[in-house]
């Protein structure tokens, strides 16, 4: 068919200007006369500068709807560009698309070109028969649910009936195009919707060759190798209005205006969200995405409450907490003198210094700490197997229960064909097709392989400087704190070296974490892309492996040091170990490691989603300011749909990816380490709050309109949630049991303690080391003796027999009942909760019974509708056979569409 340009738009204004006006709603001008008479007067002066309405979503005919826009410039190898875009753009209109193009000098930059893409109705059908989609054919008679008792206190976070059910509920069907009358067909324009008729053409634009007519070079094919080339810049579909205003067309469904309205603003962040409407403007997938993103902040709710009971009672419990007492109590914990922490720098101490930190230890490490690390091993599988259960219920209502990976997704990449210059016979489809060698493949995997080993090292390296600069700089904070002779008592009575050096440890770490996980984005990508997978999902698991496996090392290794190896090798007075032969390993405070624990956990935390909400929503924001206003203002006649949409920012096959990686590192945080910091929950839960409507946010105003593509689930991230799950168990039992005090208290009050009290635990914890016999190298070079006087020993963090004791400083039989009840408790807790996770997962089964009814209801109306539906249509056959007067013909075709309408 004939193109239009730009150069022909006068003619066309003319003959099309009642469409226009409907457009414009310019009825009058300023003198009183129409536009209409302005236009149609000859040779009228105004005609010349009247432009048409160009934000719009229509072909200039005002008709045909741009399912698709695809952009190019003039440069330097233009002709050979030229050529190719030539030839694909005829192999586009032999497939049955038709083509409309913007010269340049009709666009703003004045240097781009646009073409503009439909697809009429035999396109559309032919190709939803090949893509099997499904569509409707009779109106759903099943009813959505059940009243709600007190439904009304939910109605302030509902969002209107049109909103979040944007088209009524039907049975569905594949389509085929030879029992077009089987189906619900109203309007043949509006049949399939916008996000099915762009997913269509993206089918077509990605298999349409470029080569010339004769030959067969496979190669040349597809538009992600024209946009890889350079050959064409962009390749997008429209949205279908201005987010901040309706379209003017009453055809335009505009919304994306109603999902900026009731969605993507942050004052809507207490409302439901219109997944049905998410679906069907930007298709299965993102909705997925946001669904799943959904009700993981709904659950985090329930565990952000019992987190912030167990902070609760942490606080109410405050003046209850009698080993606290005894540590700040002058009598007891002030007449109680501390060996030095470190070699030479650091001082004998007394042990009420650490009064205040042992106050915040209590916060986090109580009796209520035990239950709620029980119940997060519990709330984790409640939300695993609900998501499961929510998941099938989208699957249903979303038509993907029988959906099998699109064809697009499974798909050869077209990088994997260019590098892959050895070819052999595909026994399925018998042609010969691109293959990578075995000895290629496993060459590429080793390397692979060697350069992730590299980097995890790098990461354990740069763990173990932090962990140097630990022991390093403890000395100098406390040579700092603690010098009596500085003025700076007023803060060495709230920070504690121990503190500071945690603190500053943790920025420390949080920078080197940004910084690697900078780099190692970039060359996890390279990496996966010098393993040439053949497939778009093989290519999506194998960097979601990789970025995982990386990111997992990177966030959660400097926690992992404080949990389970800080404190627990430190050796004793005059027997202790060292890193790299000088640096004397940590002691963890006197109320334990817990607390350092938390703020190691705090820091990186709140840090990394305090710097995801920054790179996601203020920079874009102040980068965008700007140009987002300045584009308000220019009239809609000057700027058109698909020069707006060209601006924004492309959404990359991956940026899901990244989407779902912020999420679960965050889950890893609240699941692995939860019992250390029950507030936790809470942090996450106002993060997702956010990140839901800075998400929605760009979705958009800062991105073009994604390509609609389609899925089940939220693929190998559910694997990955699975086994964090399990881990964490594992985590919060170890951090119960040797990073907190809580099984040596518990020894202490039913085995050691007198009366069932805690009274004495602290002397108990202490063991005793005569000052005597401590080595020159670990004693402090100031000569700190101010105490000998009145004291010749010093305690340290153990259980060993004091000095004199025919076992001098081996371990006590204590120490032994504490270690028993230690892996007694880890044993324990881990069976306990893997019983209930497993017999909660039975008990809740996969898919909802009402929805598997549901299924098998729909499934039993389709093989009757189409019984009824292929006998009347037999039927119809046969009669008409002996029927041979046209009269009679025209009678029996009218019969038919009764007969048919009434089947249907």
């Amino acid at each position: 068919m004939r193109r239009i340009t730009g150069k022909e738009r006068d003619e066309t204004l003319i003959e099309l200007q009642s469409a226009t006006d409907s457009q414009t709603g310019d009825e009058t001008s300023g003198n009183g006369v129409s536009l209409s008479e302005r236009v149609s007067l000859p040779g009228h002066a105004e005609t010349d500068k009247l432009q048409p309405n160009k934000d719009t979503v229509f072909f200039r005919d005002g008709v045909r709807r741009i399912d698709f826009v695809l952009s190019y410039v003039d440069d330097k190898d233009g002709e050979k560009k030229q050529e190719r875009r030539r030839e694909f753009e005829a192999n586009l209109e032999k497939a049955g698309l038709e083509l409309e193009t913007d010269d340049k000098s009709d666009s703003k930059d004045q240097r781009t070109y646009f073409l503009k893409i439909h697809a009429p109705w035999e396109v559309l059908a032919t190709h939803a028969d090949v893509l099997k989609i499904k569509v409707p054919f009779k109106e759903s008679d099943i009813p959505h649910g059940q009243d709600v008792p007190l439904k009304w206190l939910s109605h302030p976070f509902r969002l209107p009936a049109h909103i979040m059910r944007p088209s009524p509920d039907y049975f569905t069907y594949p389509f085929d195009k030879n029992k077009t009358d089987f189906f619900l067909i109203n309007d043949k324009d509006t049949f399939f919707p916008p996000s099915t008729r762009n997913r269509i053409v993206f089918y077509i634009l990605g298999r349409c060759p470029y080569y010339k007519e004769g030959r067969k070079d496979r190669d040349k094919t597809g538009i992600k190798r024209l946009l890889s080339n350079g050959t064409y810049t962009t390749a997008f579909p429209l949205h279908d209005c201005r987010y901040w205003k309706r379209a003017r067309n009453a055809e335009c469904e505009s919304e994306r205006y109603n999902l900026y309205h009731h969605w993507a603003r942050f004052l809507c962040f207490y409302k439901e969200q219109p997944l049905n409407l998410i679906r069907k403007y930007y298709g299965e997938k993102i909705g997925i995405y946001f669904a799943w993103l959904g009700f993981y902040t709904e659950m985090l709710f329930i565990a952000a409450v019992m987190g912030l009971i167990c902070f609760t009672y942490g606080v109410l419990s405050y003046d209850d907490n009698i080993s606290s007492k005894e540590i700040c109590d002058p009598e007891i914990g002030g007449s109680i003198v501390m060996c030095p922490l470190c070699d030479k720098k650091c001082p004998f101490w007394q042990l009420n210094s650490t009064c205040l930190s042992s106050w915040q230890s209590h916060l986090f490490d109580n009796e209520g700490t035990v239950f709620f690390a029980i119940f997060m091993g519990i709330w984790v599988t409640l939300f695993l197997e609900f998501w499961k259960r929510r998941q099938a219920r989208l699957e249903y209502e979303w038509d993907l229960v029988d959906f099998e990976e699109e064809q697009q997704q499974l798909q050869m990449r077209p990088e994997f064909e260019i590098r892959c210059t050895n070819k052999r016979l595909n026994k399925i489809t018998q042609e010969m097709e691109p293959y990578l060698s075995v000895t290629s493949k496993c060459a590429r995997f080793c390397l692979s392989a060697t350069t992730v080993l590299f980097w995890i090292s790098l990461i354990v390296a740069c763990i173990i400087g932090v962990i140097a600069y630990r022991l390093a700089v403890y000395a100098a904070f406390a040579s700092i704190i603690k010098d009596p002779m500085r003025k700076i008592q007023l803060v060495g009575r709230f920070i504690t070296p121990q503190l500071a050096t945690s603190v500053t440890a943790s920025c420390i770490n949080f920078v080197i974490i940004m910084i690697l996980n900078f780099f190692y984005e970039r060359v996890a990508v390279w990496i996966t892309d010098m393993e040439i997978p053949k497939t778009h999902l093989e290519y999506e698991n194998r960097l979601t492996m990789k970025m995982f496996l990386f990111q997992f090392v990177n966030y959660y290794s400097s926690c992992f040091y404080v949990a389970f190896f800080k404190g627990k090798f430190v050796g004793h007075p005059g027997a202790y170990t060292y890193m790299f032969g000088k640096l004397r390993n940590e002691e963890c405070d006197p109320g334990g490691c817990l607390i350092e624990l938390t703020t190691q956990l705090v820091i990186v935390m709140a840090g990394k989603q305090l710097w995801g909400n920054i790179q996601e929503a203020l920079l874009p924001l102040m980068r965008n300011w700007w140009s987002s206003r300045k584009g308000r203002h220019n009239p809609e006649n000057h700027y058109s749909r698909w020069e707006q949409d060209h601006v924004l920012q492309n959404f990359s096959q991956l940026g899901l990816f990244y989407e779902y990686l912020e999420m679960v590192i965050q889950f890893g945080f609240i699941t692995l380490f939860v019992a250390s910091f029950p507030l936790a929950p809470l942090l996450a839960l106002f993060n997702n709050i956010l990140e839901i409507r800075v998400d929605a946010w760009k979705f958009t105003t800062q991105f073009r309109r994604p390509v609609a593509s389609k899925a089940r689930n939220i693929g190998a991230w559910q694997e990955i949630l699975n086994a964090v799950a399990i881990l964490s168990v594992v985590t919060n039992a170890f951090i119960m049991a040797f990073t907190s005090d809580m099984i040596p208290r518990m020894v202490f009050l039913y085995a050691y303690g007198k009366d069932a009290s805690m009274t004495g635990y602290v002397n108990n914890s202490l063991s005793i080391y005569n000052i005597s016999q401590i080595p020159q190298s670990n004693r402090p070079e100031d000569g700190d003796y101010w105490f000998v006087n009145s004291s010749s020993i010093c305690r340290y963090r153990d259980y060993r027999y004091p000095p004199g004791h025919e076992k001098e400083y081996t371990h006590t039989m204590q120490f032994w009942h504490i270690l028993a009840a230690k892996m007694a408790f880890i044993i324990i807790m881990e069976h306990v909760v893997f019983v209930v996770k497993f017999f909660v997962a039975w008990m809740i089964p996969d898919v909802p019974s009402e929805v598997k009814a549901r299924i098998k209801r729909e499934r039993y109306l389709i093989q009757e509708y189409l019984h009824n539906y292929e006998v009347e249509r037999l039927k119809i056959q046969l009669s008409a056979s002996f029927i041979t007067e046209p009269q009679s013909e025209m009678s029996s075709t009218s019969d038919k569409h009764e007969v048919l309408s009434e089947c249907l």
